[in-house]
């Protein structure tokens, strides 16, 4: 007499455990695997917005290289340990204190980017300009752009002399900004 084989998804297969196990453990690894997807689009979402802030305060005015170039100053930044490791820590790092409602502020012209402290709206008022900073920090942050800056860290624009640019090398002037390593 022949005995019929059951299922592996049947209780009375000497396979089910086995099964099972292994299905839990697929669902979980996509679980997971979903999971830490969603975490990183949300973390690349806000990069992007802080990068194109950036570059919408900082560059507005400049030629597309100028932009670039101010945008490649953040990423830079993100990959030299004298500054934070995010996209939005760079773009917000600032002395602070607390305000008399107890929340902690930047304190006026102490950050790293003068429009982050200078006093005035940070929500961008020209949508054209505000798009073209999107899409160019799209650009930025999908491929490794060509660092036009060769490796700066720093820039100001030739209407000021900060006291640190006697310490350091300039890489290249884009239109009104010198940049620096």
């Amino acid at each position: 007499m022949n005995k019929k084989t059951p299922p592996i998804w049947s209780s009375a297969s000497k396979y089910y455990i086995p099964f099972h196990m292994c299905v839990m453990a697929l669902t979980f690894l996509a679980t997971l695997f979903i999971t830490l997807e969603l975490k990183a689009s949300a973390i690349g979402e806000s990069d992007r917005i802080c990068l194109a802030q950036n570059i919408y305060f900082e560059s507005a005015n400049q030629p597309d290289v100028g932009r670039m170039a101010v945008a490649q100053v953040v990423i830079n930044r993100v990959y030299d340990d004298q500054f934070p490791d995010t996209i939005c820590d760079v773009v917000y790092q600032s002395y602070t204190r607390k305000n008399w409602k107890g929340d902690i502020v930047p304190i006026l012209h102490k950050c790293q980017f003068s429009w982050y402290c200078d006093g005035k709206s940070d929500v961008p008022t020209d949508s054209k300009t505000w798009s073209e900073a999107l899409d160019l920090a799209d650009s930025i942050m999908s491929y490794m752009a060509f660092d036009v800056t060769s490796g700066a860290l720093y820039y100001h624009t030739n209407s000021v002399d900060p006291y640190w640019n006697d310490y350091l090398t300039p890489t290249v002037t884009i239109n009104d900004h010198i940049f620096y390593k």
